[in-house]
């Protein structure tokens, strides 16, 4: 195990503030998007202020929570600034490093007691199941992966765990030869044969929920479908026979917790087992919401990110991302 790259976050980007408000009842809406800001790793500087480093993951991030906010009865919104006036840059990382010594602390907890377990077994003891020990050393592996992500200035809490944990794993090799279901959203039924001949519009720099309803789009809905990257400025110019796709107020967007690939899917009325693989598998990379475990997600998430980082346009980012997905259609995943 290691420690991987979060975003190549750099202090001198910038910083995105969030501000929101929400109908106090029902009181689940509340914390439902203060466990979406916690997940992402968002810190709380002032009331219902939270903030994160700029990079366009989490701009994005905060774009689709400004609609499901709104959906609430909720009013949200975001700016990106430099700096702020009164905090120095180096402060507000320190506020984000101490955060996540407070996460840190419980796996800490976690692995102390592992370490224990692991060191009675090296001392002949045959009380310990060897499969659910090395069972707990893969969760609180995982729960330390999950707490990179958004490990954004590699705080040194984290960093003394990681020896640790590579510790425990290696010492085991030695030794060893459900998402909870939600209300579906009210999804409109819809005919490829009226959809033939469009041009798909959608905003720039896509990634994974635009590349993968491109895909969809042209496999299942209209082979010969044109699609169109424009600026959020331009897209209220889309011309007569466009579709707008994943984006605030598009024909096919976010309804409910549904991703944009999923709503198409749901539209078309689209039945393949693939699919529905696939349909998880971006839910997971692009909702965050842990209501699949989809433990490939990640390996295909930083595939998409390095297209998104090498492509030499967002034309050719979005059909690299169609062949992954076709691939991964093929592969009968």
């Amino acid at each position: 195990m290691k420690r991987t790259d979060k975003g190549n976050i750099r202090k001198d980007q910038g910083w995105l503030l969030f501000f929101y408000s929400v109908p106090s009842k029902p009181v689940s809406n509340r914390m439902k998007i203060w466990r979406k800001l916690s997940k992402a790793g968002a810190v709380q500087i002032k009331g219902a202020v939270y903030i994160l480093p700029m990079n366009e993951e989490h701009y994005e991030f905060f774009q689709w929570l400004v609609s499901e906010v709104s959906s609430m009865g909720g009013e949200a919104a975001f700016t990106r600034v430099d700096s702020i006036d009164s905090m120095k840059d180096q402060e507000i990382m320190d506020l984000f490093n101490k955060h996540k010594e407070l996460e840190y602390h419980g796996i800490n907890k976690v692995i102390e007691g592992l370490e224990a377990k692991v060191n009675s077994v090296k001392k002949g003891s045959k009380t310990q199941n060897l499969k659910a020990l090395s069972e707990q050393i893969a969760k609180a592996s995982k729960s330390y992966e999950e707490g990179l992500k958004t490990d954004f200035f590699s705080s040194k809490a984290g960093a003394l765990l990681l020896p640790r944990l590579n510790a425990l794993n290696a010492g085991m090799k030695g030794f060893l030869g459900t998402a909870p279901e939600t209300k579906p959203a009210a999804v409109p039924s819809r005919k490829p044969a009226d959809y033939q001949g469009k041009i798909w519009v959608s905003r720039k720099r896509p990634f994974v929920d635009r590349m993968a309803s491109a895909w969809l789009i042209r496999r299942f809905i209209d082979k010969g479908a044109k699609f169109g990257l424009l600026d959020e400025t331009e897209l209220a110019a889309a011309g007569k026979g466009s579709v707008t796709f994943d984006l605030r107020g598009g024909a096919f967007t976010h309804v409910g917790d549904l991703c944009t690939f999923e709503v198409l899917v749901k539209s078309f009325g689209i039945k393949d087992r693939a699919v529905k693989k696939i349909a998880e598998l971006v839910h997971e990379i692009d909702v965050r919401d842990d209501r699949y475990r989809a433990p490939e997600a990640q390996g295909i998430e930083s595939l998409l990110s390095g297209i998104r980082k090498t492509a030499k346009d967002d034309m050719e980012c979005l059909e690299r991302g169609v062949a992954v997905f076709e691939m991964l259609y093929a592969s009968k995943i």
